[in-house]
C-alpha cells in the first residue's frame, strides 16, 4: 500500500486504496501516534456517512489523535469493513467506530478486536446482542420509525384506514437498523407488526408491498416504480433514508402522481430538510451523525485514559443521540420541528 498524501487545512490526510475497500488516515497537527482510532462506515459517498466522516475529522483534530477511516464500496460489502477491521489491528488501534453493514456478519472480526483489547463502538447500526460491542450511539430508530408513522396516519385521518403503504428498505435482510426502522414505522401507522424483531410478517392488507433500495437514490427510484406497477393504488411510502425517498419521489413524478403519494423518511439532512420545506417529502426524522461520531471518539480517548467504557441511556441497550420529526404540516399529540429550525440544525 502507498499512501499519498493531500492538505486538508491544519490536518494531515493520508488516503490509500485497499481493493475493495476505501480507506484513509487523517492526523491532527498535534496527534498522539500511540492513539489511533478507525472509524469504519457502510459506504464513502452517502452524505450520512460523509457527514459522520468530517465530524470524525474535526473530533481528532481537537482531540490531537489519529483517524483512519474506512468505508466500503457498497452498502451491504462486509468483506470490505472485515478487512477494515483487521487493518486497525494490525496498526495497533486503541479503538474501532462502526457503522456495520451486517452486524451478524461481524461478530467474529469485532469479537477478535475486543479480546485484542480494542474498543469497539457501534454508531447508527445496532449489534444484536448489544453487548457484542463495548457501547453504542445511534439514533432510537424503533422511534424515529414510529414518530413518522404516527405522522403520516394522524395527517391522513379517516383516509389511514384505506392507505396502500409501500415500505421502501436497504437491503431487505433484516439488518437491525432496517427492521427498526421499518418495524417504528408500521408501528406508528397502526399496522399490527407481530415481530417486532423481523420485518415482512405482517399481514394487514394495507401494506402493498416492499423491496430494497440499497439505501440509495437510483434504488429507491427503480423500487418505487417496480412497486407503482404493481399497485398504482400506493398512496403511502416509507423510505429508509432520504436518498431512497428523493428517488422515490422522482419515480412518482415521472408517473404523473407525486401529488397523490405521502412520502415519509429518516436522516435530517440539509438536502432532505429541503425537500421537506419544497413539499417533496412530507415529513423527515432528523438524526446527529456528527454527535454519533464525536462521542464515538471521546469514547476512545477515555478508553485509553481510564479504561472505561461509555454508559447507556437509561432503559435503553445504547446511548440515544437523540431524533427530531421535521415538517411544515404539524399534527397534535406528536412533537415536530418546522423546516426553517430543520435548516439550522441540519448536517450535510
Amino acid at each position: 500500500m502507498e499512501p499519498t498524501n493531500r492538505a486538508f487545512g491544519r490536518a494531515r490526510w493520508i488516503c490509500a486504496l485497499l481493493a475493495p475497500l476505501v480507506a484513509g488516515c487523517v492526523t491532527g497537527p498535534e496527534a498522539d501516534g500511540n492513539l489511533i482510532v478507525g472509524l469504519v462506515t457502510k459506504t464513502e459517498d452517502n452524505p450520512f456517512f460523509v457527514t459522520m466522516r468530517e465530524g470524525a475529522v474535526e473530533r481528532t483534530e481537537e482531540l490531537g489523535v489519529e483517524l483512519r477511516a474506512f468505508a466500503g464500496r457498497f452498502d451491504g460489502d462486509t468483506d470490505a469493513q472485515v478487512r477494515a477491521i483487521e487493518s486497525l489491528l494490525a496498526a495497533d488501534a486503541t479503538g474501532i467506530l462502526i457503522t456495520p453493514s451486517d452486524p451478524v456478519a461481524l461478530l467474529d472480526a469485532v469479537g477478535r478486536a475486543r479480546r485484542s483489547g480494542v474498543l469497539v463502538i457501534a454508531l447508527d447500526t445496532p449489534f444484536d446482542p448489544a453487548d457484542a460491542v463495548d457501547g453504542t450511539f445511534a439514533t432510537d430508530n424503533f422511534r424515529a420509525g414510529e414518530l413518522i408513522g404516527m405522522w403520516a396516519r394522524t395527517s391522513m385521518g379517516a383516509s389511514a384506514a384505506g392507505a396502500r403503504i409501500a415500505t421502501l428498505d436497504g437491503a431487505g435482510t433484516q439488518v437491525t437498523v432496517e427492521v427498526l426502522r421499518n418495524q417504528g414505522f408500521l408501528k406508528g401507522f397502526g399496522i399490527d407488526i407481530k415481530d417486532p424483531g423481523r420485518m415482512y410478517d405482517e399481514d394487514d392488507p394495507r401494506i402493498a408491498g416492499h423491496a430494497a433500495t440499497m439505501g440509495t437514490e437510483e434504488g429507491g427510484r427503480a423500487a418505487m416504480a417496480r412497486l407503482m406497477r404493481d399497485d398504482p393504488a400506493i398512496n403511502v411510502v416509507y423510505a429508509i433514508n432520504e436518498p431512497a425517498a428523493a428517488g422515490a419521489y422522482e419515480a412518482l413524478r415521472g408517473l404523473g402522481v407525486e401529488d397523490d403519494v405521502l412520502i415519509v423518511t429518516i436522516d435530517g439532512g440539509c438536502e432532505g430538510v429541503g425537500s421537506v420545506a419544497a413539499g417533496d417529502i412530507e415529513a423527515t426524522a432528523m438524526q446527529h451523525p456528527v454527535r454519533m461520531a464525536s462521542l464515538g471518539i471521546e469514547a476512545v480517548v477515555e478508553y485509553a485514559r481510564t479504561g472505561g467504557t461509555p454508559g447507556n441511556t437509561p432503559g435503553l441497550d445504547f446511548h440515544d443521540t437523540g431524533v427530531a420529526l421535521v415538517t411544515d404540516e404539524p399534527v397534535p399529540g406528536i412533537p415536530s420541528i418546522g423546516t426553517e429550525r430543520g435548516m439550522n440544525e441540519c448536517w450535510g
